[in-house]
């Protein structure tokens, strides 16, 4: 369906975010700071599914392929 634009070392980093972001929105919901949860959530959501996917659409819209790394 879609052709991989992320790899290596990108691919590292994102999975890297993924947890972090992770941690901050599950500290954050525990503290009762809702939108601050929610968007970090989100943003694990996005930048996880880039690192399991293996494809990102902002990077097929620059036309960056960092698979080749």
């Amino acid at each position: 369906m879609y052709e991989r634009n992320v790899g290596g070392l990108d691919r590292l980093v994102r999975v890297a975010l993924t947890v972090v972001l992770t941690v901050v929105s599950v500290v954050a919901l525990a503290n009762g700071q809702w939108a601050l949860g929610g968007a970090s959530g989100a943003g694990a959501l996005g930048v996880g599914f880039n690192a399991v996917a293996g494809w990102c659409g902002l990077n097929a819209l620059c036309g960056i392929d960092s698979t080749r790394n």
